[in-house]
């Protein structure tokens, strides 16, 4: 399992990272972390707001923070 948080480092970019990371350490689910901040890559991937979260290749949220329960609910499907 992959997931890929994409942002340029604003603070909301960084609190959906430390709610990735936190989720992913109260699952115990092995999954790759990815952060990409690089704006064209952010942009090949098909995603035009930020921050943004990425798993297995399936957009799962743009331009929001999403809470641990909804990413923990994303890991366990």
């Amino acid at each position: 399992m992959e997931i890929k948080v994409l942002g340029p480092g604003c603070p909301r970019c960084r609190q959906t990272e430390k709610n990735v990371r936190e989720a992913i350490a109260e699952t115990g689910v092995d999954v790759k972390i990815d952060k990409v901040s690089d704006i064209m890559e952010i942009a090949r991937s098909g995603v035009f707001g930020t921050p943004a979260v990425i798993l297995d290749g399936e957009v799962k949220s743009v331009g929001r923070i999403p809470n641990k329960e909804e990413i923990k609910d994303w890991l366990t499907k």
